[in-house]
């Protein structure tokens, strides 16, 4: 079974009257109320974490949510017993618009949390989008249109007013996370960065950003894109991909070629199906057991011993 969240965008690609990979009936988006799960602002200066304005929803039995305003944290914290000191914070996707919090969000979280690793996932704001399903709907099936139609005219991914928001929001979210590691018991120094689609866009701006300061020590991009080349310092990076995605299938391999040539550490799995937006779903494919290869490459990198 494919990603819910990116199943119901097909559909309202094809509700829209543009490109769609099929002419399936996916699940519907059911409004549901807000999230309730403790989180901590973003930026310290804001109120107390708000969910008004939001609309919470499912698909498909997971958790989405849009017209997000203020960028939160909820985190993942390890069992002492446990835990090894390094902390990954985690970027859902949805075109920046939507997003993905339990597929691609919450499941990913609690997988890290129970193997030792903090996690802490990031609602960053998002572009609005209409309140009304049918509104939504609409609105989405025009730019995953057009989206699709720049991606494959050029090869580049559409850019989204939401972007430099998400990368603004993702920066302070490492901050926060480094400025607080006593707090967490974790290392500042192997504080990384995961991210889905559109939070895989964000993984990879975060991953490139002007200042090092504002960089993760270590990248996980999972079917997302970069406009940036890597800097000469850029942190390791993971990349994965399904040779099977309409939508980002071949925005990937560029990533990771520019990582090597400037010979920066880096590591790329391309799995033969998954399409877009499998996330922590068990389809029976290869492309499930990408966080299995991505724990085992942070083990590989040190990641679980202490900084000296």
């Amino acid at each position: 079974m494919r990603s819910d969240l990116i199943c119901v965008l097909f559909a309202a690609i094809a509700v829209s009257g543009g490109p769609a990979s099929a002419q399936t009936a996916y699940p519907p988006l059911i409004p549901g109320p807000a999230d309730s799960m403790p989180s901590i602002a973003v930026y310290p200066a804001a109120t107390a974490p708000s969910t008004a304005g939001e609309d919470w929803g499912t698909i498909g039995g997971q958790r989405v949510v849009r017209n997000v305003t203020t960028p939160t944290l909820t985190p993942f914290l390890p069992d002492p017993a446990k835990a090894n000191g390094a902390a990954v914070i985690v970027a859902p996707g949805g075109a920046f618009a939507i997003l993905s919090f339990d597929n691609e969000g919450t499941a990913v979280g609690r997988w890290l949390a129970d193997r030792g690793v903090a996690a802490f996932v990031l609602k960053y704001r998002l572009d609005p989008t209409p309140h009304d399903v049918a509104g939504f709907t609409a609105a989405m099936g025009a730019r995953m249109g057009a989206a699709m139609k720049r991606m494959s005219q050029s090869g580049a991914p559409l850019e989204f007013p939401g972007e430099s928001l998400a990368q603004a929001d993702g920066s302070a979210a490492l901050r926060l996370v480094r400025a607080r590691a006593a707090d967490w018991k974790i290392d500042p120094k192997r504080v990384g960065f995961v991210g889905f689609s559109a939070g895989g866009m964000t993984a990879a701006n975060v991953a490139t950003a002007p200042d090092p300061l504002d960089r993760p020590d270590f990248v996980g991009v999972i079917y997302g894109a970069s406009r940036s080349p890597p800097p000469a310092d850029a942190p390791p990076a993971f990349f994965v991909v399904a040779a099977d995605d309409p939508l980002l299938g071949d925005a990937t391999v560029p990533m990771f070629t520019a990582w090597k040539a400037a010979h920066r550490p880096a590591e790329l799995h391309v799995y033969e199906r998954g399409g877009h937006g499998f996330g922590m779903m068990h389809n029976g494919f290869t492309s499930d057991h990408w966080i299995d290869e991505f724990f085992g490459w942070m083990d590989m990198r040190g990641l679980f011993k202490p900084t000296k």
